[in-house]
């Protein structure tokens, strides 16, 4: 149980672009990467690993995963997109980032939807999940301790049970997160 509650707060959840973080002012594509370097520093698994690139960015806006910047300079609502594609990337691909955050950028764009609102209650359902995501693990944890007790180097076995498990709950999120982008390709299709 000790293994878990250390990995717990070695992860830091707390790393997130807050909307008080970001500049009321627009932002050159070299302060947005500043802006997420200092924010998720602590979530590196590297010390020497990039968390943005401007080639990054780049390739985001040429994809359209977000409506165009004026001038070279990105709002509020750019940096808060960035930042859901940022999370999203790691679990789903690009065209399934650009299918979920379609709608979201037409709306922003043409002032339809206050995107501060939609990521505050982003961040605040992340912040549920960081909590379920704990429990879980503990409970992860303390079912593959019980899986190897009393096998001969039980602890080796035991960290291997415990990454097949994570790995396959993952799985299981990621595939969900699919099916729910798959529904809104067909809705989007009619």
């Amino acid at each position: 149980m000790g293994k878990a509650d250390r990995i717990i707060e070695e992860m830091a959840f707390h790393n997130q672009v807050l909307p008080e973080d970001i500049p009321k002012i627009d932002l050159y594509i070299d302060q947005v990467i500043q802006l997420f370097e200092s924010s998720f520093a602590e979530s590196k698994r590297h010390p020497d690993e990039k968390i943005l690139t401007k080639t990054m960015i780049n390739n985001y806006a040429k994809g359209k995963l977000f409506y165009p910047v004026q001038n070279k300079k990105y709002s509020r609502n750019h940096v808060m997109l960035i930042s859901l594609i940022y999370q999203m990337k790691s679990a789903l691909s690009i065209n399934d980032v650009k299918q979920v955050l379609n709608g979201i950028n037409e709306k922003a764009a043409q002032k339809e939807l206050d995107l501060e609102q939609f990521y505050s209650s982003y961040l605040s359902l992340q912040q549920g999940n960081a909590e379920i995501f704990a429990d879980g693990l503990k409970r992860q944890a303390r079912e593959a301790a019980e899986q190897t007790a009393g096998v001969e180097e039980s602890e080796e076995l035991e960290r291997v049970l415990l990454i097949a498990s994570l790995v396959h709950t993952s799985n299981l999120y990621r595939r969900a997160a699919e099916k729910l982008v798959d529904e809104m390709a067909k809705g989007a299709e009619k």
